[in-house]
């Protein structure tokens, strides 16, 4: 069986660097992203599983590029978790609404992470 593939979608090298380790560690192929635009150029290539989204990022924000996936995608599958500081209620709302399945609060650490994948059957 093929292990699952995660995008990390983050301007912050650093975050991408610990989101990373901690994805790895739960079995999941990682590519990364690090605004958008670019996460969108890496879904043509490859559609990823799972998506760890920032919200506030250059050129295409999070929200943005969200809107932007689920109306390309055939099939809504992909889960998408948004990862920010973003947490005035109107905007989770939004990110909801906009296809977003999950919401993590920055910081994370693996334990956030873990729970979040098996509250949602991931791992």
């Amino acid at each position: 069986m093929s292990k699952k593939i995660c995008l990390i979608v983050d301007d912050s090298s650093v975050v991408r660097k610990v989101s990373r380790r901690i994805v790895e560690e739960l079995g999941f192929e990682v590519m990364e992203a690090y605004d958008g635009q670019n996460a969108l150029d890496e879904c043509e290539k490859q559609a990823p599983d799972i998506i760890l989204l920032d919200w506030n990022m250059p050129v295409m924000d999070g929200l943005e590029f969200l809107k932007n996936y689920r109306k390309k995608q055939v099939e809504n599958n992909t889960v998408v978790i948004f990862c920010t500081t973003e947490s005035d209620i109107t905007k989770i709302m939004c990110a909801m609404e906009a296809g977003a399945n999950e919401y993590i609060m920055k910081p994370f650490d693996e334990e956030i992470v873990r729970t979040k994948f098996m509250q949602m059957g991931l791992i």
